[in-house]
């Protein structure tokens, strides 16, 4: 029994570890959130200004990749939108979608306007 408490907690805190990661991942050089789906940083975001400027109809196209304090860590870290809401931040700027992206690995957005790129790790 007594062998079987350290296994315990090595599980117990590997399950913790797995809950604050971030829900975004590299694939084919860019950053994908949830079902693979392309992310992206705009210009006029300041970087680890903790803001983003992209709100109302701008936030309508660029949907914000919602976040948890829990989230972040690393290279990852939570901002505070004007609604209140947290998003998660790559290096201090803040990550979106393009709502125009159809299906994983659109990259629709990257260069639109000369202010949205794909975000890269």
């Amino acid at each position: 029994m007594k062998k079987l408490l350290p296994i315990a907690a090595l599980v117990a805190l590997a399950a913790c570890s797995s809950m604050a990661q971030s829900p975004v991942k590299s694939m084919d050089g860019v950053l994908v959130g949830a079902g693979d789906m392309t992310l992206y940083t705009f210009d006029r975001d300041t970087a680890g200004s903790g803001k983003s400027v992209c709100n109302g109809p701008c936030a309508t196209n660029w949907p914000p990749l919602m976040a948890t304090p829990a989230q972040a860590g690393g290279d990852y870290s939570v901002i505070t939108r004007d609604d209140g809401k947290t998003q998660l931040a790559y290096k201090g700027k803040p990550l979106y979608y393009w709502s125009k992206d159809a299906k994983p690995g659109d990259k629709t957005g990257d260069g639109l306007n000369q202010v949205w790129h794909a975000a890269r790790p």
